[in-house]
């Protein structure tokens, strides 16, 4: 008996057979996008959030996407994200300099004038709650074979008692046979120093000031190997006899990047910049850190020449607006440093970019006042320290100081997925073994949260992001049962140039990225990020969360101050959270200060810490956590 098929049957048979076919041609296709699907449906899952919580992409307006490479939490709630030229050399050439102040509660943007390159400055809270911005970008670096010009350091005198003398940048030195070379930058000669001694005799002593030159013309026929002193073009008479460079050579060797000696207080209520004095030195890649009374250390950096500080250091007063001379001691740049309860520094090891290998990788407790430094052992793979993140684990009065991740100096491919931590309370501190990150992590991006869990996110496994080594992994670390917990895998990958911090409502945001590579084979340039993700935890998928009603908004050291609280279980924590200023991996702000707590009915009164060592005057997001681990949204209040 003959069947009959008819032809919509026919059809259907047909399409089915070709897609079965295109379905075996593309079969990774086809089940890469069913995975997908499902990936997608599952995260969604209020079961799944409750548990690794939730990535979501901030729709940022075209105007204001920048290349974030500082991110910093202002009392006002607002994050103010510092780009400068970032990282964008025909920015720098246009004087192009860019700041953007976001509004996470109403995601609303504003661009801020931006007065100088900030590009790869330093950062701190001061008392009083501005932001103290220092250094930045004076040149852009220029690789070996690259060099078009001969150039070098000219150490320019002064000979003149009774004048200093400013010229403008581009003002021209000229060698004994002629050749010509330029300045980068406008400068200033002080006067010179005339003296009287007791015999009557009057003595001149010559003011100096460096500044980097390169030559007028091109070419190997401008470079200079032996040391002389120059004149400066248009200058005549005594003029030219008291006023003059000296150079001990120009080459065309690789330049590297030179620092700005600027200085700015952010206003966060004016929300703009206002300059203060300058550092003595320039620097680029500086680490910022508050001592115990306010007062703002500025270690290490690139200074005017494009070299690393050999150890001067210096101190920024607040009250007076001005810096004075710190103890000499030589760290790599941006180093990270923790002041300790003792008000001694810490140095983790953890550092970013720049310096010799066998230098300035050793952590160890720095007294500043009688500059002694006591090394604390036991840190493995100290030779992948750059690139790492260090915290101060909550809560501070522990005094436990965390490294995790790394990679070799410079350009090496190595990363370490070690993690460490130093009892700085021990009478001998040394560092012991910690859980292992997933794999080895450089750019690890590290945030304290009001729950003392310390949520760790992003990184690469390789140097910038090289060979699509971005790591898009995200894990929670629990200090009391020293492990990791997985939380949710965000869907930005973050290496150089990437940041993190927590919000006030208890949410993370997460900025920046400059991969050198756009592909696994690393033969398209990379692009930087510019979106902004930001991640809800799991405790914010509960039924509810404990508010501050009302209380005081200014605390003293050693105070009880009390507050109405409504919340539907226990209050069990309360914290006062450091906001973030971070750059290149590097956090020395954040820290979470422990409370002591006394509850009756709806009134919870606080004690507040004597020690300003441990708790530095500032503005800090108070936040009351429940027996859950569910926190409020933070009050801001201020331990003046």
């Amino acid at each position: 008996m003959r069947h009959l098929i008819s032809p919509r049957f026919r059809t259907t048979a047909i399409g089915a057979g070709a897609f079965l076919v295109l379905a075996g041609l593309n079969a990774p296709a086809a089940i890469s996008y069913a995975e997908h699907t499902y990936h997608a449906y599952k995260i969604d899952q209020p079961a799944y959030k409750a548990r690794f919580g939730h990535w979501d992409l901030l729709d940022v307006p075209q105007k204001f996407r920048v290349n974030a490479i500082h991110a910093a939490l202002l009392h006002t709630g607002k994050v103010l994200l510092i780009a400068g030229s970032g990282n964008d050399e025909e920015s720098f050439d246009a004087g192009t300099f860019e700041t953007v102040l976001w509004d996470p509660v109403k995601d609303t943007f504003k661009l801020i004038p931006t007065p100088e390159d900030l590009f790869c400055s330093g950062h701190a809270q001061l008392p009083d709650g501005k932001l103290l911005v220092a250094g930045g970008t004076a040149r852009y670096e220029v690789l070996d074979g690259k060099v078009e010009r001969a150039a070098g350091p000219m150490l320019v005198k002064n000979e003149d008692p009774d004048r200093a003398r400013t010229f403008p940048k581009g003002t021209v030195f000229r060698s004994p046979d002629g050749r010509e070379y330029r300045t980068a930058r406008e400068f200033t000669v002080p006067a010179a120093v005339k003296k009287q001694g007791d015999d009557g005799k009057v003595t001149v002593t010559a003011s100096e000031e460096r500044v980097f030159v390169e030559a007028v013309r091109k070419g190997k026929s401008q470079v200079k190997s032996e040391a002389a002193q120059y004149t400066i073009k248009g200058l005549r008479g005594k003029d030219r006899q008291n006023v003059y460079g000296l150079a001990q050579g120009m080459t065309l060797q690789k330049q590297d990047y030179q620092g700005l000696d600027v200085a700015f207080e952010f206003d966060p209520v004016a929300e703009r910049y206002m300059p203060v004095d300058p550092m003595e030195e320039a620097r680029w890649y500086p680490t910022l850190v508050t001592l115990e009374d306010g007062r703002v250390l500025a270690v290490s950096g690139l200074d005017d020449m494009g070299q690393i500080i050999n150890g001067k250091n210096e101190i920024f007063d607040p009250e007076t607006k001005k810096w004075s001379e710190a103890p000499d001691r030589y760290f790599p740049t941006y180093p990270a440093l923790f002041l300790t309860r003792s008000g001694d520094l810490f140095y983790s090891g953890s550092n970013a970019g720049y310096g010799p290998a066998e230098k300035g990788r050793r952590p160890g407790l720095w007294n500043v006042e009688d500059n002694t430094f006591r090394p604390v052992p036991g840190l493995t793979e100290q030779d992948q320290l750059e690139t790492s993140a260090s915290v101060l684990l909550p809560p501070a009065q522990d005094q436990k100081v965390m490294v995790l991740g790394g990679g070799g100096v410079g350009e090496s491919p190595k990363s370490t997925p070690r993690t460490a931590v130093a009892d700085l309370d021990a009478e001998q501190p040394r560092f012991v073994p910690g859980p292992d990150l997933p794999q080895g992590t450089r750019y690890l991006s590290s945030v304290l949260m009001p729950d003392d869990t310390v949520f760790t996110t992003g990184g690469a496994e390789d140097y910038r992001g090289k060979g699509a080594s971005d790591i898009l992994r995200a894990q929670f670390y629990d200090p009391e049962k020293n492990a990791f917990e997985p939380a949710a895998a965000p869907v930005v990958g973050r290496n150089y140039h990437s940041e993190a911090l927590l919000l006030p409502d208890g949410r993370v945001a997460t900025f920046g990225s400059d991969p050198l590579y756009a592909d696994p084979e690393n033969t398209r340039t990379g692009t930087f990020e510019q979106r902004i993700e930001i991640y809800t935890p799991p405790y914010l998928y509960r039924d509810s969360r404990p508010e501050v009603r009302s209380g005081p908004k200014e605390l003293d050291h050693g105070d009880s101050a009390t507050y109405t609280v409504s919340s539907k279980r226990k209050p069990a924590s309360a914290r006062l959270m450091r906001p973030s200023a971070v750059t290149h991996t590097t956090d020395v702000e954040q820290r979470s200060v422990a409370l002591g707590m006394e509850q009756r009915g709806n009134k919870v009164t606080l004690s507040v810490p004597e020690d300003p060592s441990l708790l530095p005057r500032g503005w800090y997001m108070l936040f009351l956590t429940d027996s859950a681990g569910t926190p409020s949204e933070a009050t801001w209040v201020h331990v003046g």
